[in-house]
């Protein structure tokens, strides 16, 4: 079965009241934050944004937020946090903290240790639907028989309690789930296409990946608001998920248009068109 990809050109504050309630199982996006970058003079109004992203998410829909921060008068903005405590005031649930540590530093800075990350906040509305944790980290202890092992636990009172030894026989796996770290290289070259690079702040489609892995299902819809070069929706398609992205530069939606298009997965092969509105494209 073909996957459904829509993409709108408009400003998300609008089109995201196209979108019906509850009909989107994840949002994977960053914004165009702090003006780190110039990005054609638009803005966003995150207050509304905010709220629309909680009424177009399904209960126990998960919003993936990437953002940092700029240095403006000699101290960072704050943007990051601003944007945290902002969503959980909306009615979201700040279900993770994570880190996304690059191998490069963009804008070294003289005065201060070398800025090389963004946090990944993970929103849920509600209890998570869907989680699909990644077990790919290396187990240091893999092999280690837990029977013969006799554990201790902190009470919060200070007091140190020996854990009894009636637990199950139980052989520690060669991987285990991964720390909320996640590292990256980037930079050109690290991208599926240089196409990417026409953008001015990407990130890393394996990022993405990763996310809608974690977080949706076959069939699910993915949502991109400021879908930029078009990295969520390829990834997204790549794995069998539905996509939504709206952008507001015409010519990066082109672009993002003509990177989807490119996947071999959509066959037959159809040309995708850029929509003034969702027109039902996603069926019902």
């Amino acid at each position: 079965m073909q996957n459904a990809v829509t993409l709108l050109l408009g400003d998300c504050a609008e089109k995201l009241k196209e979108i019906p309630d509850a009909s989107v199982d994840l949002v994977v996006t960053s914004p165009p934050y702090d003006d780190l970058r110039e990005y054609k003079g638009y803005s966003f109004d995150f207050d509304l944004i905010a709220k629309e992203l909680l009424r177009v998410l399904k209960t126990g829909g998960i919003l993936v937020w990437v953002v940092g921060d700029a240095m403006v008068n000699r101290s960072e903005t704050g943007s990051s946090f601003k944007h945290a405590l902002g969503f959980m005031s909306t009615g979201f649930l700040l279900h993770d903290t994570m880190i996304y540590a690059k191998n490069t530093c963009p804008f070294p800075s003289k005065v201060r240790y070398k800025q090389a990350f963004e946090f990944m906040f993970v929103f849920a509305k509600d209890i998570p639907k869907t989680i699909n944790l990644i077990k790919d980290r290396p187990n240091i202890t893999a092999g280690r028989n837990l029977l013969k092992r006799i554990g201790t636990r902190r009470e919060k009172n200070g007091e140190l309690l020996h854990i009894p030894e009636h637990r199950k026989n139980k052989v520690i796996s060669e991987t285990g789930v991964r720390f909320n770290i996640w590292y990256y290289k980037t930079g050109v070259g690290m991208h599926e296409t240089k196409a990417a690079h026409a953008h001015p702040a990407t990130y890393p489609l394996q990022l993405a990946k990763d996310h809608i892995l974690s977080w949706s299902n076959k069939g699910d819809i993915v949502l991109d608001p400021f879908l930029g070069s078009g990295t969520t929706g390829v990834a997204a398609v790549e794995l069998g998920r539905n996509f939504i992205g709206i952008e507001i530069a015409p010519e990066y939606l082109d672009l993002s248009k003509k990177r989807i298009e490119k996947i071999s997965v959509i066959e037959p092969k159809q040309e995708l068109k850029i929509a003034s509105s969702l027109q039902g494209t996603l069926g019902a």
